[in-house]
């Protein structure tokens, strides 16, 4: 559910509990997809501090590893270690993903029918999160987390993109792993176990838990 077509009224936070119908997606057989219906979407109260880690515990695994063998398409892991790695897009690249955002707003253009929605204009820097697994799996993925987008864009216009960069390593390699530290992963929704091809795993979220919520996840 693309975030940026829904009414001012409706937008929530991270850890905001929403309410929302749904149905069951055609295409997509992984046992954790729905379709919401944007515009039954209605965001509720916030989820209390200390009823975050509980509420994440089913879903945090040693690695992805073990997601894989649990059929998981949709799980937290808890890394080792980690260093957050900022590239410059090429032009070529920046300007293939502008076209999938003209393309794509066209598309969600037509399903809300009662105003046009607004291209989103690409980052020019791409996230990679270089981590280690509990298991001592070393991966390197692509960080599509859109806080972090959103956060290197703020202070890059206040700050200049060097301390924009030196900020986003601060807060997820320092203060993030200090209090503890889940990464969100999704299946890509193609290529994955229920298609009978491996599970693509894609970088999603990075998500803080304080001091007292870390414990209570061992």
């Amino acid at each position: 559910m693309p975030f940026r077509i829904l009414k001012e009224d409706q937008k929530f936070a991270r850890w905001q509990w929403i309410e929302y119908e749904f149905v069951a997606p055609k295409d997509d057989r992984r046992k954790e997809s729905q379709k919401v219906l944007s515009k039954s979407l209605k965001p509720k109260g916030t989820m209390k501090r200390s009823e975050r880690a509980n509420f994440l515990k089913p879903l945090v695994r040693q690695s992805l590893r073990e997601a894989d063998a649990l059929r998981d398409s949709l799980a937290l892991v808890r890394p080792k270690q980690i260093r957050l790695e900022a590239k410059q897009k090429s032009a070529a690249e920046l300007v293939s993903e502008t076209q999938k955002h003209k393309e794509l707003a066209a598309q969600l253009s037509l399903l809300e029918e009662d105003e046009p929605v607004e291209p989103m204009t690409p980052c020019r820097m791409q996230f990679v999160l270089h981590w280690e697994d509990l298991d001592g799996g070393r991966h390197r993925q692509d960080c599509d987390d859109w806080e972090t987008v959103a956060a290197f864009n703020r202070f890059d216009r206040q700050y200049g993109e060097r301390r924009a960069i030196e900020f986003l390593k601060e807060k997820y390699e320092q203060q993030y792993f200090a209090a503890g530290l889940v990464l969100g992963f999704s299946t890509h929704s193609r290529r994955n176990l229920e298609n009978a091809d491996r599970n693509q795993w894609l970088l999603v979220g990075m998500i803080r838990l304080d001091e007292t919520a870390q414990s209570s996840l061992f």
